[in-house]
């Protein structure tokens, strides 16, 4: 719940940006994607039991994550910062979700 209020916080923070606004759309692009990743992991892993199939989205996940800091960082640092813990958060899921996937291959 913490890390959903961060990543709600730190894009309200960067559309909140008045200039420039292209830039601002394109962070918030990015971080819709990620969003949108990170709903597609839950019903893979879970739902579809798709150890695999899991590890890859979450590998396009921190990606994403990554890619959204990149973006969101030069508009407003603390939208970037807010990040930082959800990055961590999902790298510690990688780590698990690939001992799942190792361990079961």
């Amino acid at each position: 719940m913490v890390l959903y209020v961060l990543m709600a916080v730190a894009a309200w923070l960067v559309w909140r940006q008045h200039e420039p606004w292209r830039r601002s759309r394109s962070a918030l692009t990015l971080w819709s994607l990620q969003l949108a990743v990170n709903s597609a992991w839950t019903p893979v892993f879970f739902g579809l039991h798709e150890i695999a199939a899991g590890l890859a989205v979450m590998v396009v996940m921190l990606a994403a994550i990554a890619w959204t800091i990149a973006r969101f960082w030069p508009l407003n640092r603390l939208a970037g910062a807010l990040l930082l813990p959800y990055l961590a958060w999902v790298s510690f899921a990688t780590y698990l979700n690939a001992g799942f996937w190792w361990l079961n291959r």
